[in-house]
């Protein structure tokens, strides 16, 4: 790892090959190398948990959470503030190992530090809020109460593609709220998703016990999510992991957050500003080689403004650099892994044997994916279908807003939209009609605040959200206590 200004942090002598239980200690999976998308090279070692460990790891968590969960709200507070300094101090180191080991460029790895203190920020502010209400009673005399307590130990399966902010949405409100975590960062990110976040907390004081980073691939998940000290396990993922994850998690009557995957449409009226319009919709397809849940699958384009904005997405496209994101100019990293590669490829393939058409893009350079648009797309085709968890724009004509409105729902998904009109008022009246958690007016369709509750309908998830108050509704669960003076 190329060392920073500030040297390279965290000190590998630290945690090499181990994993962060109880402190750091060797892991009873072996190990795993981490390596770069953009080069190849082998960046670091890091331990691998096996069942055994996470068995520990949880009954380790389940007693120190008890202590945890009787500490003063502002004290765990504190913590997260302490972390989020750590974070301020070590950001260019963080950022260097979230752009070399996720593809991402630095901007992207701003992103992520910044959206991870604002997670830690938010979720400090939740110690403070009241957790109880006075009930009437139910028959004269007792008094009546209910008030909301920490569910225990909470399991977090981590992604790659954002893999600092993930974990911070989810082990800020979790841990500030009373709980403990088993957090398992992606094969991929287990150093920025993992290793990363184990030494923020370390810095910032956090009793030991209560955060065990187990990094692994799907045996160690599934050790996560079938513990018996887990309470609650939060996935982000694709859809077919997410429902393997509910059904295993439903056997031991856990409750499960899922945040799963989307096919998002841009709506562009003809009212739009075109050029805005395209800037947007190139964000939300390109941004982060289009590997984000909340991209731009389809661009919905009224048919008397569709030939100019598909111009403008090829000037956008055309205009962005492909190349080792640590190069200056560069603003499209690698893919994550040739398996995305090959499935990116795959779908564009298809669809042009289909009778799509590639007006930018569409051949790749090993994990390098250029910006690609595609027009003549059919609703039968991969690229309308699929998600294609990469830079792939397709562009569908429609005539009306009913028609747009019926190809944007046209699938299982339900995770995010973004209509563009000049009339505010018109573009309201289709978001509400989008089956969707989230919708953006006149802006990207990737959107993502600390207050917001995210998550998506159908199968983009299970009706779950993070983020501002509903982490309380999902972090704690109601006690209910009467008082009868005598009996």
């Amino acid at each position: 790892m190329t060392a920073t200004s500030e040297g390279t942090w965290p000190d590998a002598a630290d945690w090499t090959g181990k994993i962060y239980s109880g402190g750091w200690r060797q892991s009873g999976g072996g190990t795993q190398p981490v390596n770069e998308p953009a080069t190849g090279e082998r960046l670091a070692e890091v331990g691998v948990a096996a069942p055994a460990d996470v068995a520990r790891a949880g009954a380790l968590a389940a007693r120190a959470q008890r202590a945890w969960a009787e500490t003063a709200p502002q004290e765990r507070a504190e913590v997260l503030l302490r972390a989020a300094r750590a974070l301020r101090d070590h950001s260019g180191a963080v950022r260097e190992w979230i752009v070399r080991e996720s593809g991402g460029v630095p901007a992207k790895g701003d992103y992520e530090i910044a959206a991870g203190l604002a997670q830690l920020a938010q979720a400090a502010g939740l110690a403070s809020l009241p957790r109880g209400e006075i009930l009437s009673p139910p028959a004269p005399g007792p008094a009546s109460y209910a008030w909301r307590v920490p569910l225990g130990v909470v399991g977090v399966i981590n992604p790659w593609n954002a893999p600092l902010l993930f974990a911070m949405r989810a082990l800020a409100p979790a841990l500030v709220l009373g709980n403990a975590v088993l957090l398992k960062p992606d094969p991929h990110t287990p150093v920025s998703g993992g290793v990363v976040v184990a030494r923020l907390f370390e810095e910032a004081g956090l009793p030991e016990g209560l955060l065990h980073v187990l990094p692994g691939g799907p045996g160690t998940g599934a050790a996560v999510v079938t513990d018996p000290h887990v309470a609650m396990v939060v996935f982000t993922g694709s859809t077919e992991a997410g429902r393997a994850v509910a059904r295993a998690a439903g056997d031991g009557l856990k409750r499960v957050a899922l945040e799963l995957g989307g096919k998002n449409s841009i709506v562009v009226l003809d009212d739009a500003d075109i050029d805005a319009a395209a800037a947007a919709g190139a964000m939300s397809s390109f941004g982060y080689q289009g590997q984000a849940c909340v991209a731009a699958g389809r661009h919905l384009v009224h048919a008397d403004i569709v030939e100019p904005y598909t111009e403008a997405l090829i000037g956008q496209a055309d205009a962005l650099r492909v190349g080792d994101p640590r190069e200056e100019g560069v603003a499209l990293g690698p893919v994550i892994s040739e398996r995305q590669a090959a499935n990116i490829e795959r779908i564009v393939d298809e669809s042009v044997a289909a009778g799509a058409r590639v007006l930018a893009g569409g051949r790749r350079d090993g994990l390098f994916y250029p910006p690609t648009v595609l027009d003549h797309v059919e609703r039968t085709m991969p690229a309308f279908t699929e998600e294609i968890f990469g830079p792939v724009a397709p562009v569908v004509a429609f005539r009306t807003d009913t028609e747009a409105v019926e190809i944007a729902n046209d699938t299982a998904y339900g995770l995010t939209a973004a209509v563009h009109s000049r009339s505010v008022p018109r573009a309201a009246v289709i978001a509400e009609q989008l089956r969707t958690g989230m919708v953006h007016l006149n802006d990207v369709s990737a959107k993502d605040a600390a207050n917001a509750p995210f998550g998506g309908m159908g199968a983009s998830g299970n009706g779950s959200r993070i983020g501002g108050t509903a982490n309380l509704e999902q972090f704690t669960q109601w006690r209910w206590m009467t008082v009868t003076e005598g009996a």
